[in-house]
């Protein structure tokens, strides 16, 4: 719904043409360039996020500086389509920039793990515009024809981000100091150029938008929406500590799934306006996809930041080689996307391509299931390109899906949708798994300490007086009653390694159980997946067809 003068509009190669395929590209570099801020602070964070936890004495605390990010991300996901079909594309999603770079500033400057949290949850705030916007304005730019070919593009920037993330945060982390401030915070202030950059772009090249939606914004909507989530979130973060049936958790759920059902009302209510058009979900393939796309979200998100805690803690490496053993699954989501997109262009078969992800995903989930202190590091990188390729597959091709199952007066909900739920099960999975981890380690380090009993290195060393009196090894010693030290875990590095060992195959175990009850939600997936009858897409017309002829290309 941009204004922008139609790339079909003109006479093909005309000085009218030329100029406006040149402000297309313009356009499309600042789009690139927002999503790119947006997918490198995610991978760049996972990668220094435990030494900014230890920095700031929180690695406890670690999950809520996702979950906060997740939870406002998700929440104004659904809002940004909305804003910007009443109030314009370009005033939006600079806003959008604006308050993630704020957001991304204040976490720069964030002197404990609560400020951080906080902070992060502002970035959110402007995250949620950046992917939904960004499909927005394309839609708006081109014409379906050509889409594919400009999307292509977007799937990159997360692939690249995705290589560039891990081994820039590594790198942050490992300075001690750059300009004066400690190195992992230029880990959010990097995002400042690349955003400023974007903003101007965008302000400067995407014009006023003249035919605006006249609906009312959804207040009510959104009210409900942030009573559902914030409670559901802040239980699952908290059930581990005060017990799943503590008075105060059971209050959380309920709020919450009081807050969905005034939602869903408030969705029926609202019409047209809604945030989530309730017509969509009476299509099952709507209904179904969307489904697996939110056990996908949690199953991904959830295992995937656990296993940078496996690498550097467990294994021992620092920050930097963490990222750089990333890298098998980088590279198995850029090939595989550079397959099932060509293939599910030329065929129209979507179906046979989400399965095969979904088979490689359980198989890579179990894999990570079987990691322990002492398995070799190259399993742990087949593992992660196994992943990597199936995810490629998986979410090249689900929102492809989903929108089979969308009425074309909906698509522009539906292709919110998308984002939205994947965050939710993300954001869900995250705090369900990080929780489940911290809850389950102290028992399984006790555990693995009992049975180091019987091993002769380790009674040498709990026996040897200049051992058991560093500091570092005392925080061991009391790790053997469960007493597991996890705001800081610095002390791993100065550590005996005989009294190391039964704390990192704890560790290990704690870790094994997050992976596989993440298995098992993917299996879960597949099954769900395999249900509906695939409605085959037509397979793209010859550039200059009749299909491109007919398709309009300046409105969602």
């Amino acid at each position: 719904m941009t204004d922008t003068a139609k790339p079909g509009a003109s006479v093909p190669g005309s000085g009218a043409d030329a100029v406006d395929r040149r402000r297309v590209r313009l356009i499309m570099v600042g789009l690139l360039l927002g999503l790119f801020m947006s997918a490198l602070d995610q991978t760049i964070i996972s990668a220094a996020l435990r030494t900014i936890a230890d920095d700031l004495n929180g690695l406890s605390e670690q999950g809520w500086a996702n979950t906060s990010y997740m939870i406002t991300s998700v929440i104004t996901t659904a809002l940004y389509g909305k804003l910007s079909d009443i109030y314009g594309r370009r005033p939006v999603y600079c806003t959008a920039v604006a308050v993630f770079v704020l957001g991304s500033v204040l976490c720069g400057l964030a002197q404990s793990m609560t400020f951080l949290a906080v902070f992060r949850g502002v970035q959110g705030i402007g995250a949620g515009g950046l992917m939904s916007l960004a499909f927005a304005i394309l839609t708006d730019l081109v014409p379906l024809a050509e889409r594919s070919r400009y999307q292509a593009w977007f799937g990159a920037v997360f692939g690249v981000s995705a290589v560039v993330g891990p081994v820039a945060g590594g790198f942050f982390a490992g300075l001690d100091s750059f300009m004066g401030a400690s190195g992992w915070r230029w880990a959010f202030y990097i995002n400042v150029p690349i955003g400023v950059a974007a903003a101007l772009i965008i302000a400067s090249m995407v014009r006023i938008q003249p035919n605006r939606a006249q609906h009312k914004f959804d207040i009510a909507g959104l009210a409900t929406l942030v009573l559902c989530l914030v409670p559901l979130l802040f239980a699952v973060e908290q059930g581990p500590k005060w017990g799943w049936a503590a008075g105060g958790t059971l209050g959380l759920f309920a709020l919450g799934l009081l807050g969905l059902v005034l939602f869903l009302l408030a969705q029926k209510r609202a019409g047209g306006a809604a945030l989530l058009p309730t017509p969509m979900f009476r299509n099952p393939l709507f209904s179904v996809y969307n489904a697996v796309n939110m056990l996908v979200g949690a199953a991904v998100f959830g295992a995937l930041s656990v296993l940078p805690l496996y690498l550097q803690m467990v294994k021992g490496l620092s920050p930097t080689q963490a990222g750089l053993m990333m890298l098998p699954q980088t590279l198995g989501i850029v090939v595989a996307g550079r397959i099932a997109g060509p293939f599910v262009t030329k065929t129209g078969r979507y179906k046979v391509v989400l399965l095969t992800g979904l088979v490689l995903m359980v198989a890579a989930t179990f894999w990570f299931g079987t990691l322990a202190a002492d398995t070799a590091l190259w399993q742990t990188g087949i593992a992660a390109g196994l992943m990597g390729f199936g995810i490629g597959l998986c979410w090249q091709v689900m929102l492809i899906a989903i929108q089979t199952g969308v009425s074309p007066q909906y698509m522009g909900a539906g292709m919110g949708s998308f984002t939205f739920f994947r965050q939710i099960g993300g954001t869900a999975g995250i705090a369900v798994f990080l929780s489940m981890f911290f809850g389950a380690v102290g028992d399984r380090v006790a555990a693995a300490y009992r049975d180091a009993a019987s091993d002769p290195a380790y009674t040498a060393a709990v026996n040897d007086p200049s051992v058991t009196g560093q500091a570092a090894n005392k925080v061991l010693l009391g790790a053997r009653e469960g007493a597991v030290p996890m705001d800081n875990s610095s002390f791993l590095d100065r550590a005996d390694p005989r009294l190391a060992k039964p704390f990192l195959h704890g560790m290990a175990e704690a870790m094994q159980i997050v992976f596989m009850v993440s298995g098992v939600m993917l299996l879960i997936a597949l099954v769900l997946a395999a249900v509906p009858k695939e409605k085959r897409r037509e397979p793209a017309a010859a550039p200059g067809g009749a299909k491109d002829a007919k398709e309009p290309a300046g409105r969602n």
